[in-house]
């Protein structure tokens, strides 16, 4: 089986996508512990160094253009310094920006991690700060998206990736667009809140948390099945990547029993930020490359336990896929 897969992580650098929804300025302020405050029992912390780099949709993007994927950013961001240091950090990695619109009604969704620790030990983070407020688009912003996605099938695109934080770029009329793209164009979801309101996608990726908001009821092994189904029913999607932590994925499709993929790798995890991120651009990817959706799914399941290993918001890289081959026969 490793042999097809390798050839689809080779694929990679021929594969053009877009990448729509909500872009985040993930910002980590690093400090030095160095004393107790005078004015308050907190921490003072020495600064050493400030960094932007691209969460949500922007560290989608940044996954699949680490894989060598062609990678196109659509949404909108507010005209501020932290939308230009995201535009910037995401141009660096060979992401076209054109589409990434800025709206001086919007502010950028910026996280702030404060990450702390000695001059000689491992940082890590003390305190998470969040600036972001729900704005829908703006009649004039919305229509130009729209008209966007409706010419993606025609622009030799090969796959849309939706990250849609319920920041308020992905809209009913966003929605309706995709509904009207050709059938068989690649069509991936991740919602935070919605991935119910997506209908005939290609594929959604949910993790347990986000399906029992669906739902009603968490995903446990009893209602694993009914789960599925449900979501397979409720969004009329060819497949549903269902990520499950420690456990794995479980996958869905119409008329065909669950295939449930362990974890790759160790199971003591560093840090699961942007795993998400990394499991739906290579599961993106790996369709537009021709994978099946069993296939597909195995390579987004070792990207995934590669980049639980790494700390922080970070990508994998095609040698890095390729390296979980290494000693297996086929």
């Amino acid at each position: 089986m490793s042999s097809p897969l390798k050839e689809y992580i080779q694929r990679f650098s021929s594969m053009r996508m877009a990448v729509l929804g909500d872009f985040i300025a993930d910002e980590f302020i690093h400090g030095a512990t160095s004393r107790i405050s005078r004015e308050a029992p907190v921490l003072v912390l020495d600064f050493i160094r400030r960094e932007v780099v691209p969460g949500g949709g922007g560290n989608a993007a940044m996954n699949a253009a680490a894989l060598g994927g062609n990678v196109r950013a659509i949404g909108a961001l507010g005209a501020d310094e932290a939308g230009e240091e995201l535009r910037r950090a995401m141009e660096k990695c060979r992401i076209d920006t054109g589409l990434l619109l800025a709206d001086p009604e919007r502010i950028t969704p910026t996280k702030t991690r404060v990450m702390a620790g000695g001059r000689n030990t491992k940082r890590q983070q003390v305190i998470r700060v969040d600036h972001e407020k729900k704005l829908g688009l703006s009649e004039s912003l919305e229509s130009r998206l729209v008209r966007e996605i409706e010419q993606l099938a025609n622009d030799g695109l090969d796959a849309l990736l939706i990250s849609d934080y319920g920041l308020g770029v992905v809209t009913k009329g966003v929605k309706e667009a995709l509904r009207k793209l050709p059938a068989e164009f690649i069509v991936t979801v991740d919602s935070r809140y919605a991935g119910g309101s997506f209908l005939g996608v290609t594929a959604i990726t949910p993790n347990e948390e986000e399906v029992a908001g669906l739902l009603g009821y968490w995903p446990d092994e009893e209602r694993l099945d009914k789960a599925g189904t449900s979501l397979l029913e409720k969004t009329g999607s060819r497949a549903i990547l269902l990520t499950r932590g420690d456990k794995g994925m479980s996958l869905f499709e119409k008329d065909t029993p669950r295939t449930d993929i362990p974890i790759y790798g160790s199971d003591q995890v560093l840090d699961v930020t942007g795993a998400g991120d990394t499991v739906i651009a290579t599961f993106t990817l790996s369709l537009a490359a021709g994978a099946s959706m069993c296939e597909a799914a195995e390579l987004a399941n070792r990207a995934a336990g590669l980049v639980v290993m790494k700390a922080g918001t970070t990508v994998v890289e095609p040698h890095e896929l390729l390296a979980t081959f290494e000693g297996e026969s086929g």
